[in-house]
C-alpha cells in the first residue's frame, strides 16, 4: 500500500483536502484535534479522495502530529 505525506490544519472554516506541488497533500480540517475527531475526518476526506472505503486508510505515523503519513490502497 502506498504512503502519503498530509499536513493537517485542524479548527477550519472548511473541510479540504488537495495535493500540493511537492506531491504531499494538504487537509484543512473543521474538527477539533481532541479524542481523535481530526484523524477520523481525516481518513473520511483521504477515503473520498481516493475512492475507496474508510476502512482501508490507516493514519501510519503522525497521530498527535500536523504532519502524518497516511496509507491508501493502490496498485
Amino acid at each position: 500500500m502506498p504512503t502519503i505525506l498530509v499536513k493537517v490544519k485542524p479548527n477550519a472554516r472548511q473541510s479540504r483536502f488537495e495535493r500540493l506541488d511537492d506531491g504531499s497533500y494538504s487537509a484543512e480540517l473543521k474538527s477539533p484535534p481532541v479524542d481523535g475527531k481530526a484523524n477520523a475526518e481525516l481518513i473520511g476526506l483521504v477515503a473520498k479522495a481516493f475512492g475507496c472505503p474508510k476502512s482501508t486508510v490507516e493514519i501510519k505515523s503522525g497521530g498527535a502530529s500536523r504532519i502524518k503519513r497516511v496509507t491508501v490502497p493502490g496498485e
